[in-house]
């Protein structure tokens, strides 16, 4: 069975896009990978305060993103 719902990870990277961190994980939660990809580039736009050279997206399972937190919770 898979996840529950997916969330929209956006990462900070360097100018050539090898060096990424996450910062930031949206709130919004999303009942499919594809849900999520569609709504990637407009909260990437949404989200152009980054102070990064490039802004990425990534779909994530919401318990991925709950068990990284767990084990890092500086994040």
């Amino acid at each position: 069975m898979g996840p529950g719902f997916f969330v929209l990870a956006l990462l900070g990277c360097d100018d050539s896009e090898l060096m990424c961190r996450e910062a930031r994980v949206l709130d919004t939660h999303y009942v499919s990978a594809a849900e999520c990809m569609a709504s990637m580039q407009t909260q990437l736009s949404a989200n152009s305060d980054l102070a990064y050279p490039v802004i990425m997206g990534r779909c994530e399972p919401a318990n991925l993103q709950m068990a990284e937190r767990k084990n890092n919770p500086a994040g």
